[in-house]
């Protein structure tokens, strides 16, 4: 491919409204066009990485046994009314209503559609276990696109099903899918941190995701140095709060005028915030949950929308309150009658706290769960850095990442609603056992750019690059258009993708965009380097060139595409990310 024919352009500083490093250079690189909100064209460079990617993704899946497949991005509502999450997803998922008025849905994802084929294709113990996958476009309808490519609305994923008779078979190819996630990371140029994680509006047992660990990362994972626990913040617990043994107090009633927050209270009273009970109010089908936890501590609403099986929190409104007999910054679950109570074990473990009194102007010392109120007890605490690790003891400590995958251990559910079923070994049906796994490509090839670059722009790894060599040709002499050329010439008999710049641009702008586009392995043919038979080659990540015959270029630049593919290992054991990143986190706690 000539530059002067290279669709896109590139830009000098980044355009308005990037939030990222990727999101930045890609628009610079002129390899995505923003159409609306979450919604981008993959220009040329774009669709070239991803199709690399696209790639790695397929022959990893074939290496676990996967069997490629093209699902369809409309689907019937009947399937996901049968499952249930036709009334259990938000806004997120795009509905609409044919001409039949028949409702549909876009694909935001596949469980019912692989439960459905399931239905009909699979009969016996025989025809299992089995993995399907596919590399589509999906639509959902994200409330806060951001950052480029790492959050969209519309979106090609690799997702892929499992089906098991067991639970054991399960479990030994979930292990399996594991390690094909970090194999493709690490051919992409990427190591993953794998975390367990909240199974949200999939369900199931259990699920994880695979975290690019980097500051710019939306999530917030907890991790252990000492033994490796790692987990999103969602779903992160830590040991329980030793009992407070200290005797139980009476019950006093005292005065706080216009002491309407913890903060407040606690400095009125002369207590500290660990000291105080916090109440905090959701209302869920129509019925206000009282929520109390440590003052000190703040509630995982993921946690509590397991507890009390929803899939949505609405934050009780003051009516709501009031019509449910509370009084707004002064209740309290003392008295309280006709409510669901649900206790954080903070609260389990406490004596003596400062809690409302349920009338205006007034708290109450020494409350006591078991004696002056009951709940139930849970954990529903948001685990902070420091917290003791559930399983050693040690300091946890957050880190920032971007998901960059997830699996889920699925059960049965979507079998047993969508009625696919096989006959066992004992000619007895049984519900079809399921998982599924999930990676989106455009946020794969985000997290590269994220990861790989430097102040001057991309530098891609050879696997993922859009060519494997870009060829800077300067000067208008006849002679430099003709070495340029058979270099180019010579690399693309090799099997080499070529990118030659051939503009009548000046050196520095050429190399500009050398760098902005981040291929590889440059190659420059020069006037000097011509006189002296020599062609320059250069890494994208070094800083020193170095000088081949000409007539050895291509053979030499074919050789070394080889040796840096041949340098990527994917087979080594997993990375001790944790460790790693828990070391690092509690560096960087200790220089702030």
């Amino acid at each position: 491919m000539l530059m002067s024919r290279l669709f896109g352009r590139t830009l000098r500083e980044d355009p308005t409204g990037a939030t990222t490093a990727s999101h930045g250079l890609m628009l610079r690189a002129g390899m995505i066009h923003q159409l609306g909100a979450g919604i981008y064209s993959h220009l040329p460079l774009a669709f070239r990485a991803m199709d690399r990617i696209e790639s790695i993704v397929a022959e990893e899946m074939d290496r676990v046994d996967g069997q490629q497949v093209a699902l369809p991005v409309v689907h019937p509502a009947d399937v996901w009314k049968q499952s249930g999450r036709w009334h259990s997803v938000g806004p997120e998922m795009a509905r609409f209503t044919d001409r039949e008025g028949h409702d549909m849905v876009l694909a935001m994802t596949h469980e019912e559609v692989v439960a459905d084929i399931a239905r009909q294709h699979v009969h016996s113990y025989r025809d299992l276990p089995f993995m399907i996958y596919q590399i589509h476009t999906k639509f959902r309808d994200e409330p806060r696109s951001r950052a480029g490519l790492i959050r969209v609305r519309e979106f090609v994923m690799k997702d892929a099903y499992s089906c098991h008779t067991s639970e054991a078979d399960l479990a030994e190819f979930y292990e399996r899918m594991k390690e094909a996630y970090v194999r493709i990371y690490r051919r992409c140029g990427l190591e993953a941190l794998v975390v367990r994680s909240s199974t949200g509006m999939m369900g199931g047992s259990g699920a994880h995701e695979f975290m690019l660990v980097t500051p710019a990362g939306e999530d917030t994972i907890l991790v252990c140095a000492s033994c490796g626990e790692a987990a999103n913040r969602e779903v992160a617990t830590c040991r329980a709060p030793d009992a407070d043994g200290a005797k139980m107090a009476d019950l006093e009633e005292v005065a706080t005028p216009n002491q309407t927050t913890i903060e407040g209270v606690a400095g009125f009273l002369g207590v500290e915030s660990r000291e105080t009970l916090k109440a905090v109010f959701y209302t869920v089908d129509d019925e206000v949950v009282f929520v109390a936890i440590r003052g000190d501590l703040e509630v995982n609403e993921a946690k509590l929308q397991g507890v009390l099986g929803t899939a949505e929190l609405m934050a009780s409104t003051e009516a709501e309150l009031r019509g449910a007999g509370l009084v707004p910054g002064y209740a309290s679950p003392v008295g309280v009658e006709g409510l669901r109570v649900v206790a954080d074990r903070s609260v389990a473990a406490a004596r003596n706290l400062v809690g409302g009194a349920n009338r205006e102007g007034f708290h109450l010392r020494n409350v006591n769960l078991g004696r002056d109120f009951q709940a139930e007890v849970a954990d529903i605490g948001l685990v902070r850095t420091g917290d003791a690790c559930p399983d050693c003891g040690e300091p946890l400590h957050e880190a920032r990442g971007i998901e960059m995958g997830n699996i889920f251990q699925l059960g049965t559910g979507y079998a047993e609603k969508l009625g696919a079923t096989y006959l066992d070994q004992d000619g007895q049906q049984q519900a079809l056992i399921m998982a599924s796994y999930g990676i989106g490509i455009g946020r794969l090839f985000a997290c590269v750019v994220e990861r790989h670059h430097d102040e001057h722009g991309i530098v891609f790894p050879m696997s993922v690059s859009p060519y494997d060599v870009q060829i800077v040709q300067l000067g208008d002499k006849e002679e430099i258009e003709t070495a340029a050329a058979d270099l180019q010439a010579g690399l693309v008999a090799q099997g080499l993708a070529v990118l030659r710049d051939d503009r009548k641009e000046s050196a520095g702008v050429k190399f500009n965009d050398a760098d902005l586009l981040g291929t590889t392995m440059r190659a420059t043919v020069s006037n000097r380097g011509l006189k002296n038979g020599e062609i320059e080659i250069k890494l994208r990540g070094d800083r020193e060139a170095t000088t081949v015959p000409v007539a050895a270029a291509a053979e030499r630049i074919a050789a070394l595409r080889t040796e840096l593919l041949a340098a990527i290992d994917p087979e080594r054991p997993l990375w001790d990310a944790a460790g790693e990143v828990a070391a690092g986190a509690a560096d960087g706690e200790a220089e702030g």
